[in-house]
């Protein structure tokens, strides 16, 4: 049977509900750079939601342990394994090894999904500043870096120390994804709203992650400025 987008009134195919996102409570996501805050973080929230979740590391031996201090069946692998055993495979290695690292996993991550959620940023007496990679963003390197990967960015403004807290049971944030295919996007929003307290996002095209990237400098201003934690938070009709 063949099915039918509903149309308006006009006879156009009716707008989907940007709420509508699919079932991806059966996805293995894959944690690059899940040894470090942000990474264990992640593995955790999206371990305790119930996904099969794997950590690589360039040590197999590191992301074991790190797997093992996280719980919750957390899997640990080698960087190259992380990326095969998974579906779905977030980026949150440190911006210094981002692009050493994707140009090595080429092959394992041809076809993935790939999430990148790694902020370029400096470090000055003046405090945080935003980098400009030569490709425009991380997330756009990384697609440069895998061009038979479907890249998309979201994370980028998560708080590791509430990611971490298992005292912590919500995470009211938004969370800002980004990509050339709606359909990734809607799967990776479909991620980020099973962390309970957290919403995903659409926010435009891969060509707009670097103001998203740089805002992370912002954020870090604030939270210095107020002993904080500070999220991301979207409103308007519809939202």
């Amino acid at each position: 049977m063949t099915s039918q987008t509903p149309a308006d009134g006009a006879g156009r195919p009716a707008a989907k509900d940007p709420w509508d996102l699919p079932d991806v409570s059966g996805l293995t996501v894959g944690v690059l750079g899940g040894t470090g805050d942000q990474g264990r973080g992640l593995a955790y929230r999206l371990a305790v939601a119930g996904h099969t979740v794997v950590i690589g590391s360039r040590s197999a031996d590191r992301a074991t342990a790190a797997a093992d201090e996280i719980g919750h069946g957390v899997l640990g692998r080698d960087n190259a394994g992380c990326a095969r055993e998974s579906d779905v495979v977030i980026v949150a290695v440190p911006w210094e090894g981002h692009a050493p690292t994707l140009a090595g996993l080429r092959e394992e991550l041809a076809g993935k999904l790939v999430v990148d959620c790694v902020n370029p940023l400096g470090f000055d007496r003046k405090g945080a500043y935003p980098l400009v990679p030569d490709e425009g963003s991380a997330a756009e390197q990384a697609a440069a870096l895998l061009p038979d990967s479907r890249v998309t960015a979201a994370f980028h403004h998560l708080s590791a120390v509430l990611l971490q807290d298992p005292s912590v049971e919500r995470i009211e944030t938004d969370v800002m994804v980004l990509g050339e295919s709606r359909a990734d996007c809607a799967v990776v929003q479909a991620l980020a709203a099973r962390i309970p307290g957290m919403r995903g996002i659409f926010a435009g095209r891969l060509r707009n992650a670097h103001q998203v990237e740089s805002l992370v400098a912002n954020l870090i201003a604030v939270n210095r400025r107020y002993t904080t934690h500070a999220g991301i938070r979207l409103t308007g009709t519809g939202l």
